[in-house]
């Protein structure tokens, strides 16, 4: 069900120290660092941390929900189109991820970054 998610930090630095001190005790480390994210996890990246120009006190999280083919995922972002919600990335390959990671982006009732994704989709699914 959930594919991974994320919190955001006031203090990446702070937090990257932390979380791979404390998550290196439980088997898991630091496998993916885009400079303001940054992914842990044993095999794949499941946990996130995150910063951005003015983060404040009350910051969204970010879940993905896995999804098992592109249809899905198109059928999960119409869902939220069609209760009015904003729909943050349109359905489509995101291959600065991985060469078959097709995702949506919505954002739910409570401002959350929310996405549905397949890790198994092609160009043209």
């Amino acid at each position: 069900m959930i594919d991974h998610f994320g919190i955001n930090v006031t203090d990446l630095g702070a937090a990257a120290r932390f979380y791979d001190k404390v998550l290196g005790t439980l088997g898991h480390r630091r496998l993916m660092d885009f400079g303001q994210a940054i992914g842990y996890g044993t095999d794949q990246p499941n946990f996130w941390i995150s910063t951005f120009d003015g983060v404040g006190t009350n910051r969204e999280i970010h879940v993905a929900f896995r999804a098992p083919d592109a249809a899905h995922v198109r059928a999960f972002g119409e869902a939220a189109r069609e209760l009015g919600l904003e729909i943050l990335h349109e359905p489509r390959m995101w291959p600065e991820y991985h060469d078959h990671y097709y995702a949506v982006f919505v954002r739910d009732t409570e401002g959350n970054n929310v996405e549905a994704v397949c890790h198994t989709a092609n160009e043209g699914d």
